[in-house]
This record gives structure tokens, C-alpha cells and sequence, in this order.
């Protein structure tokens, strides 16, 4: 009986997930650069860049930025750097470097290093770009367009994360089907308040509409700020509009489980709360929504379920596999790498009951 009920609940996790009205399994949310947008006026815009020792990738992105259109204004905030990220930044043309200022108490890194650069911004809008975000050519003329189309506030793009090892292809593509699950982007950019999320890579966002809201200060010790500063967007009563694009490129390698590790466990925990009941939760949903199947498909009388569940998980993934442009069979492999991201979640939590809230570029943020 209890193998009876482990089936038919995994069956019926998978099969309603690909019936849901709001697909977050697919990917037809999506933006690609326009090669033909030449010549654009981008004098609007001020690409906001925190940067904290980014010198081996900071020049790709401002030479990407550099190809976008005429007029565009940047401003690197270079945030207490120890290498030569503010001098390479300085060396390129339409480009400001502000020295960054020490962290304050109850701050977050990067979300200090907007508070500072967005001082200086004067322009209708404004795109929050990380310091390891290279945009293909068209890319910034395609996505105002959009805006304007869409008639947007916000409007944002998940990178196309670097997949170099077997690490990186096991892990990376899932990362983004996992945040798809968690935060659907139809309902995300839909008028509905109840779910707001956004990729904090790249953001265009109106300037008033930041300032109205209280941005960044408002969000100042957020760790997942870019999801809390579409909330906050939302909540406004405006609109937000999130999808995903190969054309919005990390250059950060990852390439080894550590690493990989690295960027999940430093804001995994935070995702649910800090709260040990719904980690206990999410474990479970774990377990029978990928253990179950593996583990019964040669179990007498419920081996059918076991099958339509197993078969309904990898039909699930395959769209994303699809859009990255990788082999199908990746999708076999889904089972190991929930393991591996549950491994990782776990090891949030205990980094945050020793007292280490998050940690990343050399910071550590306790409670």
C-alpha cells in the first residue's frame, strides 16, 4: 500500500506539472538579439556595473556593451577591488569608475555598490548588469524594444550560464529549470502579485520606479535581490516581464562541483526562509518525486506509475535541454543532480545554523 501511494503521488506530481496551464517546464519565454538592431539611440540608458575583483572578465563586458548602440552611458562602481578591475574599466570610452565606499553594517556587497552608483544615474532608465554579463550584439536595442512593446517597468533575462565540464552541463541547465519551477515565468509576468521574479544579471528598469520604490536601500541585506526587487515592483502596481536568452552570456567559469556548490549553498537556505520545517518539506517532495520512480519501476502492480512518472520527469526537461542545445540524454541524469542540489540546500542549512548567513566574494554574512 505504501508503495501504491509513493507512485501515485509522483505520477500525479509529474504529469500535473506538464498539464499546468502556466508550463514552467518550457521555454517559450525568450529574447534573442536582433543582429540588424544597428545605429540605435541608447542615450536613455545608464548601465549600472558592481564590480568586486572582475578584472579577468570585466573588459569583455564593457567591449560588449560598447558594440550596443550610440550614446549608452556606464558606470562601473568598483566595489574595494584588490586587483586591476577599476583600471581596465577606466581605460574604456563613456565609462565612469566610482570608488567603492567600506560595506555598512546590515548591507549586502552588491546591493551597497548599486546604492552608491545609482546616485549618479540621470537617465529615464537603467540596466543593472553584473560584472561577469557579456550582451551579444543587439542584444540591449532588442530588449528596450521589448519594454517599450510589452509597456513594462521591468524587464529582465536570465544569463546562458558557461557549461565547459560535466559538472557544468549536469548542474547548470537544471539550475534554471529549478528556478523556472519555483518562480513560473508566465505567472511572473503576468498581473498576478503572488509571484514576482526577475534575474539579477540583467535588469532594464525604469529609474523613477526604482526610486519610488526605495531601491536599494529598501532591499539593502536582500541575498536574493533581484527576485525581491521584482516583488517590490510588482507590489507597486507595476509590471515586470522575465525570460530567458543565449544571447546574455556568463562569463563566470564554473567548471567543478565545488564551484558549483559555492554559488547554489550561499543562497539556497535563504530560498526557503531559513526554515528547517520546510527544508524537512522540500526533502521529502524530493524523494518521492525522483526516488519514487527510480525506485519502483521493477516493483510489482505499481511499476505503471512508476513509468508514466519517470517518463512525464524527463519529458519535463527536455525543453530546456533543447534550448541550450544539448543532448537529450542529459535528461537521464535528473535524478542525480536533484541529489546533488539537495546535497547543497542541506548544506546552506548548516552553514547557517554555524552562523554564516551566506558567503561570497570574500564576504561572509552572518544572521
Amino acid at each position: 500500500m505504501f508503495t501504491l501511494a509513493c507512485a501515485l503521488v509522483a505520477a500525479v506530481m509529474w504529469v500535473g506539472l506538464l498539464l499546468a496551464p502556466w508550463r514552467p517546464w518550457s521555454t517559450r519565454e525568450r529574447l534573442e538579439a536582433d543582429p540588424a538592431a544597428e545605429g540605435v539611440d541608447l542615450a536613455g540608458i545608464t548601465v549600472l556595473i558592481p564590480a568586486r575583483n572582475e578584472a579577468d572578465v570585466i573588459g569583455s563586458v564593457l567591449a560588449g556593451l560598447q558594440a550596443q548602440g550610440k550614446g549608452l552611458q556606464i558606470i562601473v562602481v568598483d566595489d574595494q577591488s584588490g586587483d586591476a578591475t577599476a583600471a581596465i574599466a577606466a581605460s574604456f570610452p563613456h565609462t565612469r569608475v566610482i570608488s567603492g565606499e567600506p560595506l555598512p553594517p546590515g548591507w549586502a556587497g552588491k546591493l551597497w555598490a548599486l546604492e552608491q552608483g545609482s546616485r549618479h544615474v540621470q537617465t529615464p532608465m537603467t540596466l543593472l548588469l553584473d560584472a561577469d554579463i557579456q550582451l551579444q550584439h543587439g542584444l540591449l536595442p532588442t530588449l528596450l524594444e521589448h519594454k517599450r512593446r510589452e509597456q513594462r517597468q521591468l524587464v529582465s533575462l536570465m544569463a546562458d550560464l558557461r557549461r565547459t565540464s560535466f559538472w557544468d552541463r549536469l548542474l547548470l541547465p537544471v539550475f534554471v529549470y529549478y528556478f523556472k519551477l519555483l518562480y513560473p515565468f508566465a505567472l511572473s509576468n503576468s498581473r498576478h502579485r503572488a509571484v514576482a521574479a526577475a534575474a539579477g544579471g540583467c535588469i532594464l528598469v525604469d529609474t523613477d520606479v526604482l526610486h519610488r520604490i526605495g531601491a536599494f536601500a529598501s532591499l539593502r541585506d536582500a541575498l536574493i535581490d533581484d527576485c525581491t526587487l521584482a516583488r517590490q515592483v510588482k507590489q507597486a502596481g507595476y509590471r515586470t516581464w522575465l525570460g530567458l536568452s543565449r544571447d546574455v552570456v556568463s562569463l563566470r567559469p564554473y567548471g567543478s562541483l565545488g564551484s558549483i556548490h559555492q554559488m547554489v549553498a550561499r543562497s539556497a537556505f535563504t530560498q526557503l526562509g531559513y526554515s528547517t520545517g520546510m527544508l524537512l518539506l522540500v526533502t521529502a517532495v524530493f524523494a518521492l518525486a525522483y526516488g519514487a520512480p527510480l525506485a519502483l519501476l521493477a516493483s510489482p502492480h505499481v511499476w505503471p506509475l512508476a513509468w508514466t512518472a519517470w517518463a512525464a520527469m524527463t519529458v519535463s526537461y527536455l525543453p530546456m535541454l533543447r534550448y541550450y542545445r544539448m543532448s537529450g540524454w542529459w535528461s537521464l541524469l535528473l535524478p542525480l543532480s536533484a541529489l546533488l542540489y539537495l546535497g547543497m540546500t542541506w548544506s546552506s542549512a548548516m552553514r547557517y545554523w554555524r552562523g554564516v548567513r551566506s558567503q561570497w566574494k570574500g564576504r561572509v554574512y552572518s544572521h
